[in-house]
This record gives structure tokens, C-alpha cells and sequence, in this order.
């Protein structure tokens, strides 16, 4: 039987040096745009139960799930998602803390992909989630802190914004079945037009059907709201449509690079969001590197209802994009080699805790001989020797 111990699994990879630092570098910059708003870091575990991620609620797919069982036969899996373990943990070890709580994490999340998509399984995501707030002062809050993270990383990206009540508002004043409205989201959301023309053709005709053939259109700047207009005859739509041109004026005063767009053919997934949705691309990836959303209703299934928004940032596609562009993050030599002479071997650990504790960066000789340690600094870009002996004795190398 081949063995496949030379090979990670279909969809993971081994990430080396320079893809390391680079990821290390987002992750720390992000953070630190997380922390200085106030947001708190949280870890959840890498294991969950299956219940926490009910597809009936969570709009996660079982079959993207890794899954296995506990010793007691319990049905657990890989986190594939963070926003759903972090709602658990605030119904239920934060419940009592002032609101809005204010989390961030930076953990991986695992989701099972069809073979040959190029997706990975494995993918690190840094996100915060602000629950206990609701209202346009949050929804800014969150969206100007997915603005400055990913105008700290990646400058060149387009925020996308819509509202999952377009969607649903429209979805529920037509008959069909569950599977066929999926088909019907699925054609808006990667804008298939003929797929969508061909799915609606086949209903009764009138201003509701009319409205989700042009959603995938209604893509733009603030024209986008007057071309919605025509189709908002709905009071609920009507109000959804001011709210959000609310919040694309209010965030084009902060963002006035012309980055930020409306989408009302933004229709995620996820079945938990019930608000304001918005997700994020740059020109090298062709997935979003962000996505988020309003879920007022989620923390009901865990017994601490409470509204919540928040966003998930793609660190690994974030890092792919600097990379390609070549703002790589360089792995640097070291500054000293520091080689000590047999019997002088403690004493050369010493004097390398010491010059480290200076700001210095040192690595330990643990070559036998003066000429190996030479040779090892010149193949490594080693500028200087530090030799420890009964004397300390400095080489620089050209």
C-alpha cells in the first residue's frame, strides 16, 4: 500500500519562510488594528461539536464539515467557521459582562472543498465580532475597522456592501420550494444571468420575480439606490434602501478613495445574517478576502439572544496577494554568528543570551571547527564572527 508520508492532503499546504512572515506581518498588523478599537483576543477550540454549527440554522453545509466522533461517540468537527463558536462562547461564559462585548481572534478554520477548486481547506482568519449593539453607529464601528485593517495590508481592495433583507424581503412574496429559491441565490450571488433568467422565466411573472432578475445588476456607486427605487415597493425594502444609503454615505466620508460600492445582489450564504452584509476583494485573488455581516438572531440559538455584527478576514489570501505583488516580507540573516571553542561552549551560550538581550540577533556555532562556522556564515549571509575563547575575538566577513 503507498504510503503518503512525503505529501500534505488535498487542499493544505506547508508554508515556508518568507510566506511565513508574511502571514506573521498581517496577522500582527491587523491585530493591532483590532486591539486599539478596544476588541478583546478570544481563542475557541479547533474541536466543536457538530450541534454548535446545525446547518439549520447555521447555514453551513454538512458536507464541507470534517467530521469525527468523541469517545463517547458525540459528533464533533473542525471549525469551519469562527462566528459561531465565539456566539456560543458569549451566551455562555460572557453573558454576564457589560455590552457590547468586544472580541477579536486570529485562529484556522477548516472547511472540506471539492477537489480541484484551488481552495484551500485550511485557511487562517482574523475577525472581531461586536455583540450587544445594534444600530448604525455600530454597523459603521465594525465596517471603518474592516476599512482600516485592510487599508493597512492591502491598499489596492473594493469593499462591497449590501443587505440580506433584499434578498429574503423578495424570496418570501414568491411561491417555489427551498431547493429551487438556493438555485435562484446562487445564480444572483455569482451573477449567472442566463442561469437566473432561465430559473425565473419558468414562474409567474410579476414586479417580485422582475425585482430578483435585476438584483445582480444593482452593482455600483450611489446610483445604484435610485435604480433600486423602482423596484422597493415594499415598505420594508424602502426603509432597508434609506438605511443603507445612510451607511454608504456615512462610510464614503471616511473611505473617499472611491473603494466602497453598493451590491444588492449580495447574497450570502449564510442564513444567519438579518442585516447589512459586505464582503471585500483585491484584483490578484479571485475570492473575497473579507466577509461579514449583521446576525441579530443568531445568539437565540444558544439562549442569549442579543444583536451582533462582525467580519472574518482571509489572512492567507491576504498574504498570497502581497507575495505576488512582491512585497515579501524578507528573511533576514543574522547579525553575529557566535562560535565558542571546545571547553568554551557554556560560555559562548552566555555571550549569545547577552548580546540577544542588547537587541542584537544571534545565532549559536554548532560547528566543530572555526572553518566549517566560516564557511557556514558566508553560505548564510553572516556578516560577523564573534569568536569566545579565553578572549572574545570579532571577524567581519565581506
Amino acid at each position: 500500500m503507498k504510503k503518503n508520508n512525503k505529501i500534505t492532503p488535498e487542499g493544505t499546504k506547508d508554508f515556508l519562510f518568507e510566506e511565513c512572515l508574511t502571514r506573521r506581518y498581517i496577522e500582527r498588523t491587523i491585530s493591532d488594528v483590532f486591539s486599539s478599537r478596544g476588541f478583546h483576543e478570544v481563542v475557541t477550540p479547533g474541536l466543536e461539536f457538530y450541534d454548535v454549527f446545525d446547518p439549520d440554522f447555521s447555514g453551513v453545509s454538512q458536507d464541507i464539515m470534517y467530521k469525527m466522533t468523541d469517545q463517547h461517540g458525540r459528533l464533533i468537527v473542525m471549525r469551519p467557521d469562527s462566528t459561531l463558536p465565539i456566539a456560543r462562547l458569549t451566551a455562555t461564559r460572557l453573558q454576564n459582562l457589560p455590552k457590547p462585548i468586544r472580541l477579536y481572534y486570529t485562529q484556522p478554520i477548516y472547511r472540506n472543498h471539492p477537489g480541484l477548486t484551488g481552495q484551500s481547506d485550511e485557511s487562517v482568519q482574523t475577525g472581531i465580532e461586536l455583540l450587544g449593539a445594534e444600530g448604525i453607529r455600530a454597523d459603521l464601528d465594525v465596517l471603518s475597522a474592516a476599512v482600516e485593517a485592510l487599508g493597512k495590508c492591502v491598499p489596492g481592495y473594493r469593499l462591497e456592501i449590501g443587505h440580506a433583507g433584499f434578498f429574503r424581503t423578495l424570496a418570501q412574496q414568491i411561491s417555489v420550494g427551498e431547493n429551487l429559491l438556493e438555485d435562484v441565490r446562487s445564480a444572483i450571488e455569482t451573477k449567472n444571468y442566463a442561469r437566473l433568467n432561465g430559473i425565473l422565466d419558468a414562474l409567474p411573472q410579476g414586479e417580485n420575480v422582475q425585482a430578483l432578475r435585476e438584483l445582480p445588476r444593482l452593482f455600483g456607486g450611489e446610483e445604484v439606490f435610485d435604480r433600486a427605487s423602482a423596484f422597493c415597493k415594499d415598505s420594508g425594502l424602502v426603509q432597508t434602501l434609506d438605511y443603507l444609503r445612510k451607511i454608504y454615505r456615512s462610510l464614503s466620508e471616511l473611505e473617499q478613495s472611491g473603494r466602497i460600492m453598493i451590491d444588492l445582489g449580495l447574497v450570502q450564504r449564510n442564513d444567519y445574517y438579518t442585516g447589512i452584509v459586505f464582503s471585500a476583494y483585491v484584483e490578484e485573488f479571485g475570492d473575497a478576502v473579507l466577509l461579514g455581516g449583521r446576525y441579530d438572531n443568531l445568539l437565540e440559538h444558544f439562549g442569549q439572544p442579543m444583536p451582533a455584527i462582525g467580519f472574518a478576514v482571509n489572512v492567507d489570501a491576504i498574504a498570497k496577494t502581497l507575495l505576488d505583488r512582491g512585497n515579501v516580507c524578507p528573511v533576514l540573516p543574522m547579525d553575529i554568528l557566535v562560535h565558542g571553542d571546545a571547553g568554551y561552549e557554556v560560555k559562548a551560550l552566555e555571550y549569545t543570551s547577552d548580546l540577544i538581550s542588547k537587541g542584537l540577533r544571534c545565532e549559536n556555532s554548532v560547528f566543530e571547527t572555526q572553518d566549517d562556522a566560516i564557511t557556514y556564515a558566508q553560505i548564510s549571509g553572516i556578516k560577523r564572527i564573534d569568536y569566545v575563547g579565553e578572549t572574545i575575538k570579532t571577524i567581519n566577513l565581506i
